[in-house]
């Protein structure tokens, strides 16, 4: 039975953003959401600049990373590479433990 691993996915987003670009946003952010939710989205971020973005994505397999990326509408309107993880770590996100002190 196949494992998932972690794949960083290095988007290149155009230098203009058209406003077909623009108006996908809201999609992209509830398709973002859905795979959050199903714990394949593990991590997104954007430069500050808006030229760069990069996913980490939870799956068995390359064929399931394009799958995925397929589901997102702004994916078309961008270049990206994808590389398969041998060690992905992050703090935890979750809220800090109550304490009694």
């Amino acid at each position: 039975m196949p494992y998932e691993q972690h794949y960083m996915v290095d988007f290149t987003l155009p230098k203009v953003l058209s406003e077909e670009f623009l108006q996908l946003i809201p999609m992209q952010r509830n398709r973002a959401n859905k795979l959050f939710r199903e714990g394949k989205l593990v991590n997104f971020a954007v430069a500050i600049d808006n030229s760069k973005m990069w996913a980490v994505i939870s799956a068995t397999s390359l064929e399931e990373v394009e799958a995925i990326l397929d589901e997102l509408p702004l994916t078309r309107h961008m270049r990206y590479k994808v590389s398969c993880l041998t060690l992905f770590s992050a703090a935890d996100s979750g809220s800090p433990a109550f304490s009694l002190n």
